[in-house]
């Protein structure tokens, strides 16, 4: 059912997008800022086949918009995959393996070499 609603949707999208292309427009850009004197729908009426078919794919839009979103929201909720992944901590090399030659310490500096290293004299 799924899969059917989003088909529908997205063929119901692309024949909106069309309809919408193919119309041509009334009048110029004064018309959006009040110019012009036309009635709400114009002066050729309610319009034709084109505003028709238009405000048919929109109401099928909505409709398919609001069914598959109602559809996919009603299913149980499966546990993601990626949710459930447990990260685990590196694990510590054991105390006996730890050798004391490789340890640094704060005041030594393993970049410079011991006679590398200024002396104050």
């Amino acid at each position: 059912m799924q899969t059917l609603i989003l088909t529908l949707h997205i063929i119901v999208c692309v024949f909106l997008v069309i309809l919408i292309l193919l119309q041509a427009g009334k009048e110029g850009m004064g018309v959006i800022f009040g110019g012009g004197n036309t009635s709400v729908f114009g002066s050729s009426g309610a319009g034709g086949i084109l505003t028709r078919l238009t405000t048919l794919m929109a109401v099928i839009f909505v409709m398919t918009s609001l069914s598959y979103t109602y559809v996919t929201s009603s299913r149980p909720q499966h546990d993601s995959a990626v949710l459930n992944v447990t990260i685990e901590e590196p694990a510590a090399p054991p105390a006996t393996a730890r050798d004391p030659k490789n340890v640094i310490t704060p005041l030594q500096n393993p970049a410079v070499a011991p006679e590398a290293q200024p002396s104050s004299q």
